[in-house]
């Protein structure tokens, strides 16, 4: 019976840190804005996540996605539209607790019979890169479309570059978005 409470508690702790580590991206879009008109961009990283190759990668990820929508990367002063990219992580915390022989906190003698189990606990720390891509009407100013992708960040560059590479194209899955459709 032992057996199967530490693989039971096994199998929930693996099913809880596979929807931690799941890959969370959003966009959204002002409705009144006409993207048929928006035709060339310029990108550049506007918030330093303090990794210049994963910086690098990522801006590159970005226009080559823009460029297969049809859009042509321009200098800043020519480009219709600026991609600002933005970066951060953050150190999260699971914690897991695994209880064998009882029911944890009610297992005193005296209520139902039952004994008293044991537990222990385990903390796992990861790290969440957050990448948000803003894209602003050049002349104007105003925010057109916002994308945004968070997910657990490996230790491995090749892995975190298929992250954004995923992430990316999720976000511009619906690009350029139409009104009345959904993004």
């Amino acid at each position: 019976m032992r057996l199967k409470a530490i693989i039971g508690a096994a199998v929930v702790g693996l099913a809880l840190a596979a929807t931690a580590s799941a890959q969370d991206v959003k966009t959204d879009y002002d409705k009144a804005a006409d993207f048929t008109k928006y035709k060339s961009f310029s990108a550049q990283i506007a918030t330093s996540w303090n990794n210049p190759f994963a910086e690098k990668r990522a801006l590159e990820i970005i226009e080559n996605a823009l460029v297969a929508k049809g859009w042509k990367k321009m200098d800043a002063a020519t480009a219709d539209t600026h991609v600002l990219i933005h970066g951060a992580t953050q150190v999260k915390r699971d914690l897991n607790t695994f209880y064998s022989g009882g029911f944890g906190g009610y297992g005193y003698r005296g209520y139902g019979g039952m004994g008293m189990g044991t537990s222990s606990t385990t903390v796992n720390e990861y790290t969440v890169g957050t990448m948000v891509l803003d894209i602003f009407d050049a002349k104007t100013k105003q925010l057109l479309w916002r994308g945004t992708g968070s997910d657990e960040l490996s230790d491995k560059a090749d892995k975190n570059q298929k992250k954004i590479e995923k992430a990316t194209e999720k976000m511009f899955k619906n690009f350029p978005p139409t009104p009345g459709k959904k993004s």
